[in-house]
């Protein structure tokens, strides 16, 4: 989510925003989330799952910057937890054979409100249709919301000078340590910086910049559906993709099952078989599925620097935590002063 949102702030997140949710773990320890202080164990017991039960629901809206149980982690591998996903390392390193990943012996299953929480801004709500061009979004055809802070890489080409690493973080917010990934530095000043859109044309300007070109990527390996015979997308180049809606039926084809497979067995709890191009689900032979929940599209505004829906698909609404809406504390070597009580948006 940078720049919207730096490391080390420190966020008021609304869980009534769009109802409080019900725990599935309900006997755990308070204010842990899912792992267990000194023993390093499970905070929670399975005794008791109780199914998704949300009061008083109300749906999130588009451009909501919201945190949420992370999809794909169901399933985490305990070396990796969330910063590599147990299914991105079953496709990438096991070629999708299960039974030999689960021979680790540090597999781990959670729950629903166990899973790591993710904060990404809602750019896609129930029933849209959203696409990337040139890294812009289009959401039903209209080009989508872009927020203020909202940042992609670009390509800096200088006059054979090198910049000043305190000119790049305190006039660009951008931050040299090469962890974050904000700086990559090429041959004959070259640069790849991360930079919002205003940042970007006033970096233009500055007398020893030879040009500042957006980074625009044609094709990424790994992107969801994980069906790149039909899908050459990238995380500029994506779509179109809908997203489901409550009680809005679909025909299944061979062509789209890729999207909503998951859906139907994991997050709906169907068993899915495919045979011949045709579908069973729960044993009755059909092409037909009617959706049990709403679906939502989550992107980060730091386009190239993000973990989301185009990796790893729709968040179901009952993974959806509540609304980040303040910044009450920032930290940076001192407080952040300009940062403290800022609102979301």
């Amino acid at each position: 989510m940078e720049k919207t949102l730096l490391v080390n702030d420190f966020l008021f997140v609304s869980k009534l925003s769009y109802g409080p949710r019900l725990p599935n773990t309900p006997l755990a320890i308070p204010f842990v989330h899912h792992t267990a202080p000194v023993t390093g164990g499970k905070s929670y017991l399975e005794w008791i799952r109780l199914p998704y039960k949300r009061l008083w629901t109300t749906p999130v809206k588009r451009n909501d910057v919201v945190v949420f149980n992370y999809p794909v982690g169901d399933t985490v591998i305990g070396e990796y937890q969330s910063n590599l996903n147990y299914y991105d390392v079953l496709r990438e390193q096991y070629g999708g054979n299960r039974e030999a990943l689960l021979q680790r012996d540090d597999i781990i299953v959670r729950p629903v409100d166990k899973r790591e929480n993710f904060i990404k801004r809602c750019v896609g709500i129930p029933g849209d249709t959203l696409q990337l061009k040139e890294g812009i979004l289009y959401v039903n055809g209209q080009p989508g919301n872009v927020p203020e802070a909202s940042a992609t890489f670009y390509h800096v080409q200088t006059k054979g000078q090198y910049f000043d690493e305190d000119v790049l973080k305190g006039d660009f917010n951008v931050e040299t340590n090469p962890d974050r990934q904000q700086l990559l530095i090429g041959n004959n000043m070259n640069y790849l910086i991360d930079l919002s859109a205003d940042e970007a044309e006033r970096m233009k300007k500055l007398p020893y910049v030879e040009s500042v070109v957006k980074d625009v990527k044609q094709f990424t390996p790994g992107v969801f559906p994980y069906d790149t015979a039909r899908y050459k997308w990238s995380e500029d180049f994506y779509g179109p993709v809908w997203v489901p809606k409550k009680g809005a039926t679909i025909t299944l084809t061979p062509e789209n099952i890729a999207f909503y497979s998951r859906i139907i067995s994991v997050y709906e709890h169907n068993t899915l078989e495919e045979k011949d191009g045709n579908f069973i689900i729960n044993g009755i032979p059909t092409n037909q599925y009617t959706f049990k929940m709403d679906y939502y599209w989550m992107m980060g505004d730091n386009r190239h620097n993000s973990q989301d829906s185009r990796f790893w698909g729709y968040v179901p609404e009952d993974h959806v935590v509540g609304k980040a809406s303040l910044i009450w504390f920032s930290w940076d070597g001192g407080p952040r002063w300009k940062r403290l009580f800022r609102a979301i948006r």
